[in-house]
């Protein structure tokens, strides 16, 4: 007589197929967001010198005009400036970016032409350093995190369907992980390492109880990532939270290319400092801006203000004309719906940026048990098909 299968059985067979499908992939993005995590930190503690300048009280940053043609100078012509980082903060430097990518690549290296930055003092001109990103160690283990240092198109689906499955496993995980009765022996045996037993004792604990332990904060990071990869749950979560199907409204203005003729000589020469001095008159709390010179003839000057110097969430969007330097409209966050913020949100939440230092550990140690769990349940399944044989 064939031994009836319960659903617990099914739950744990759906739990090892998937487990040994992503477990691979699991891993890779496990440990690449752990070492993402405090890239920020690290790179600034290296070069110092980079990010960091003796502070001029008592002097105005030069203009901004003026410090994009050293910066672009230094990049070369041949790589145009496409984004400018400033600080209110007297002792940083500020960071002038190229990017260029070819779409029909296979491979990340092959896809990104270039992407670069330099760094100066926004007192002096001076260059403080240079930064190829292309190629840097912490961006790089950032595309393999992303896309398996494939191509955006080929190699996503593949970590963000890899997410999914492990969403899954973390449910499944519960389930299989759930005690059957609550008595102080199953306690230990649910919430505790036996590390004094066997090894295949200890690796089957290191599997669940770590796994329980981390559960929320792996979820978190799973549904977060899936946001990143499929349009249709990125949609989900923002009708989920802004509680309409309706778009978030889209404001997108051209300069006019007849003002140029009409400016003052000053306007001529500078509407990229008169577009960031008039962002930072409206918005004297904002620490960071990133300026976006305009491309194309009609193109506008795009000014991002953010409330903090390290969160990409919560800020304040202002277009202006290339021309002129006049402000043509201005998006305040406390105009976004829930949905639009809980976008907005979604890579602070991701990487534990959200919750400062405190939210960056907590996403470090839940990414490395993520990167332990299908190495642990790979060795579970080995060593029970090893005593089946």
């Amino acid at each position: 007589m064939c031994k009836r299968r319960t659903l617990k059985y099914w739950i744990g067979q759906l739990h090892l197929w998937l487990g040994l499908a992503s477990g691979l992939v699991v891993l890779i993005v496990s440990i690449t967001g752990c070492l993402f995590v405090f890239q920020q930190e690290i790179s600034e503690v290296l070069h110092k010198e980079w990010f960091y300048v003796k502070p001029h009280t008592a002097a105005a940053p030069l203009p901004l005009n003026i410090l994009k043609e050293q910066a672009q100078a230094a990049l070369g012509a041949d790589h145009p400036i496409t984004n400018i980082t400033t600080y209110r903060q007297p002792d940083r430097s500020w960071e002038f970016m190229t990017y260029k990518e070819t779409p029909p690549a296979l491979t990340y290296f092959g896809a990104v032409v270039y992407y670069r930055s330099v760094f100066l003092d926004p007192y002096t001109g001076d260059l403080t350093g240079a930064r190829d990103y292309k190629y840097d160690f912490f961006y790089v283990v950032k595309e393999i995190h992303w896309s398996l240092l494939l191509n955006t198109p080929y190699g996503q689906p593949i970590v963000g369907w890899s997410t999914l499955l492990f969403v899954i496993l973390l449910i499944t995980g519960l389930v299989l992980w759930w005690p059957k009765k609550w008595t102080r022996a199953w306690r230990d045996r649910s919430f505790k390492i036996k590390w004094k037993a066997s090894f295949k004792r200890v690796n089957y604990d290191l599997h669940n109880v770590p796994g329980f332990y981390s559960l929320l904060p792996a979820l978190v990071i799973g549904l977060t990532g899936m946001v990143f990869s499929f349009r249709w749950f990125s949609t989900l979560v923002y009708v989920g939270a802004a509680g309409t199907t309706s778009p978030p409204p889209q404001v997108i203005k051209r300069s006019d290319t007849v003002s140029i003729a009409a400016a003052a000589p000053l306007e001529k020469a500078a509407p990229l400092e008169k577009a960031l001095r008039t962002a930072a008159s409206q918005l004297p709390d904002a620490p960071r801006f990133a300026v976006s010179p305009a491309a194309g003839r009609e193109g506008v000057i795009y000014v991002y203000a953010y409330k903090d110097r390290e969160t990409s969430y919560g800020y304040d969007v202002l277009q202006f004309d290339q021309y002129s330097g006049d402000l043509l409209h201005h998006r305040r966050n406390a105009e976004k719906n829930a949905g639009e913020r809980l976008i907005e949100m979604n890579y602070d939440i991701h990487v534990g940026a959200i919750g400062g230092l405190t939210g960056k550990i907590m996403v470090f140690v839940a990414s490395l048990i993520c990167a332990s769990l299908p190495v642990t349940g790979f060795l579970v399944w080995w060593g029970k098909r090893k005593r089946r044989v």
